[in-house]
């Protein structure tokens, strides 16, 4: 069968920003694009948020038996009190040093009645360097939707943090609602103009399928089954939002089955037209694969490898919810399918249970102190890891009642959590950060010092993010210390604490949970016994046109675990029966292809028919390859080789690839790991 769509001109966008030069076998990639950005020096008094120097000011919580106030610093101390004059709607707290505070609101016995927070920051000496690995998801599109007055609020609270990307959301059948109708303004695009505004690089992210476009048998939190209407909502997006939208997540944890479900072959299809796609609307985007979470594993890794999908994606995106001391023993799949492509972290926390009442849903008092300790740890074990670009998950009050957890670094009313004033700290402090390597404190595995060269305050530095905690939950961290001494001859500029407080020159004997950072001259860390991060290997190759893709029925899919944590999706079929195989090739070029697709690799004593295809697919067009395979009853009971793999030649540059598993049992053709 032959399905065609009339061919479309392919809008060639204006070179905004240079590129990199030739990149391995001759694919061009786009460099890190470049934002104008200024130094943010405004506080942002809605969300009691100051800059040191500056008058803290609250509003006052509509309690009426109220009449005293107290600040309290994070250790519980009282920094500063007053009492509450009638008909005033703010306290001045007067100038604070840095730091998060709890104000709190009392009755005539002394009991508070109703708290908020306010936070100050050290302001920032030096834009955020473009290359700056600290980021957050910010999802500013999803909290303030149709409200630009808040997406303003949460776009400044960004930037005053030092962030270099933030990540958005997006519906595209809100944007998309028909067809052949877009939306001429939404949310999603004042959020984007806002975020350009405030110097912020914005990485989108969508994870629905409009219900015009939803195919019989699937749903809209899946894939759309004909890639040419995602080609072309790329490439209108792409064109839409360039200069603002600088990057692309083309789907959100599709191997969950929260997300679709899908296997990683589906994902890898899916991939190289999303890519094909916003190219044709913004060649200097970039596009980020869509993004996988959970335990990474060895056959996701080998799905992508064998697929040849590293062409089509200009940076490795990965989501992690494990504790940081288990990032790198974890993610040692993702260096070879990364295939030398920048490693992203696109969402990053570990949750922690709320104890208030929705929708406010507050952290316990102990515990969001343990949150902002948590920040540090995080962004340094995953930059310690080969990281390039690491995102909180997430800048907004954001709970979910199914496990009563709270991710949010901000309240409901956008006051501060500490853990937005310890993403400040890292912000300033690991600004441009590249991590040099782990310094392992001899017998002591609970200790973590992290080395970088980075920019704090404007100044060339490298800077120490040290650390001691053992493993485990919430309720055992913090108990850890752990001697340690830097060498004479490594001469400090200057020690911070976890929430970007100086703590002078002299660095702290004893490591705790709380992390510090320890200025030292840039260059100097190259004296200490530092283990590099771990590096991605480059592999050759470049995008074509041409897609291969496998549209079987979601029912087909079975869930499996190969290892601890992990979750992926597989292709099940019944042994002993024909099972068609719903094949597709796909032309994204402008001309016609005419070639062969062969079957590459058949697994030994399997019927696979035919052997072969002769096609031609007309431009923006696409041809059913008809298929049908018998996996014989009596096999191993743990078959060595599951694999398919397709063929296409068309040419020496279109040489399109499909390689797909099937199985008849959960946990066939791939060795159990037990880490």
């Amino acid at each position: 069968m032959n399905d065609s769509l009339q061919p479309r001109n392919v809008f060639v966008a204006l070179v905004r920003v240079l590129l990199a030069g030739l990149f391995m076998g001759g694919l061009v990639a786009a460099a890190e694009p470049a934002v104008e950005r200024s130094i943010p020096d405004k506080a942002v008094p809605e969300a009691a948020v100051f800059l040191e120097g500056q008058n803290v000011t609250v509003r006052i919580p509509g309690e009426p038996s109220a009449n005293r106030w107290q600040v309290l610093d994070d250790g519980g101390e009282q920094v500063v009190a007053g009492t509450l004059e009638p008909a005033t709607e703010h306290i001045d707290a007067g100038k604070l040093c840095v730091g998060w505070y709890r104000v709190e609101f009392l009755d005539p016995n002394g009991a508070c009645i109703a708290w908020t927070t306010a936070a100050v920051l050290s302001p920032l000496s030096a834009p955020t360097p473009q290359d700056s690995p600290i980021c957050a998801d910010a999802a500013i599109a999803w909290f303030a939707r149709g409200d630009a007055g808040t997406q303003e609020r949460f776009a400044h609270l960004a930037a005053l943090a030092g962030l270099n990307w933030t990540r958005d959301r997006m519906r595209w059948q809100d944007i998309q609602p028909q067809g052949d109708r877009f939306e001429p303004a939404t949310t999603y695009d004042s959020a984007a103009q806002i975020q350009a505004r405030y110097g912020l690089k914005v990485l989108q992210v969508f994870h629905d399928t409009p219900s015009w476009a939803v195919s019989q048998g699937r749903s809209r939190g899946q894939f759309v089954a004909d890639l040419r209407i995602l080609y072309r909502f790329g490439e209108a997006m792409g064109r839409r939002f360039k200069g603002q939208v600088l990057a692309w997540e083309p789907w959100n944890e599709a191997n969950i089955p929260e997300f679709g479900g899908h296997t990683t072959d589906e994902m890898c299809s899916y991939q190289k037209a999303a890519w094909l796609g916003f190219k044709a609307g913004d060649p200097n985007c970039i596009v980020c694969w869509n993004v996988s979470t959970a335990a990474p594993t060895p056959l996701q890794t080998q799905t992508v490898l064998e697929n040849e999908a590293w062409p089509y994606f200009d940076t490795y995106n990965i989501h992690t919810y494990d504790w940081p001391d288990s990032y790198a023993r974890l993610w040692r799949p993702i260096y070879a399918a990364a295939s030398g492509r920048p490693i992203w972290v696109t969402e990053s926390d570990r949750g922690m249970k709320y104890e208030g009442p929705a929708p406010s849903c507050e952290l316990p008092r102990k515990g969001e102190l343990q949150k902002a300790e948590f920040m540090a740890q995080s962004y340094a074990s995953s930059l310690g890891a080969g990281v390039a670009r690491h995102f909180h998950f997430i800048l907004g009050n954001y709970h979910e009642t199914s496990n009563g957890v709270q991710f949010g670094l901000l309240r409901m009313d956008q006051t501060p959590r500490p853990a937005y004033v310890a993403l400040a700290a890292i912000g300033r402090l690991l600004a441009g950060a590249r991590c040099l390597g782990k310094w392992p404190i001899a017998d002591r595995p609970d200790a973590h010092v992290y080395a970088f060269s980075a920019l704090p305050d404007g100044h060339r530095r490298d800077v120490l993010v040290a650390w001691a905690e053992a493993p485990g939950d919430w309720d055992t961290r913090g108990k850890t210390t752990v001697d340690w001494q830097l060498p004479a001859d490594i001469p400090v500029h200057g020690v911070y604490d976890y929430l970007g407080r100086s703590m002078g020159p002299a660095v702290p004997a004893q490591l705790r949970s709380a992390p510090v950072f320890v200025l030292v001259e840039s260059g100097s860390a190259s004296k200490l016994p530092l283990t590099p991060p771990p590096e991605s290997e480059p592999r050759p190759g470049k995008p074509g046109p041409a897609v291969l893709q496998l549209v079987m029925p979601p029912t087909a899919a079975v869930k499996i675990q190969q290892i601890p944590w992990s979750c992926e999706y597989e292709h099940r079929v019944q042994a002993g029966e024909r099972t068609e195989l719903p094949l597709w090739l796909y032309n994204f070029s402008k001309g016609p292809l005419r070639g062969t697709v062969t079957a590459e690799h058949l697994p030994e004593g399997w019927t696979f028919t035919p052997a072969s295809w002769t096609v031609t697919v007309g431009p923006m067009a696409r041809a059913g390859l008809t298929a049908a395979v018998v996996i014989p009853r009596q096999q191993p009971t743990e078959p060595a080789d599951c694999w398919i793999k397709l063929r296409g030649d068309f040419g020496p540059d279109y040489r399109p690839v499909l390689a797909f598993r099937l199985i008849t049992e959960p946990g066939q053709g791939y060795p159990r790991e037990t880490d």
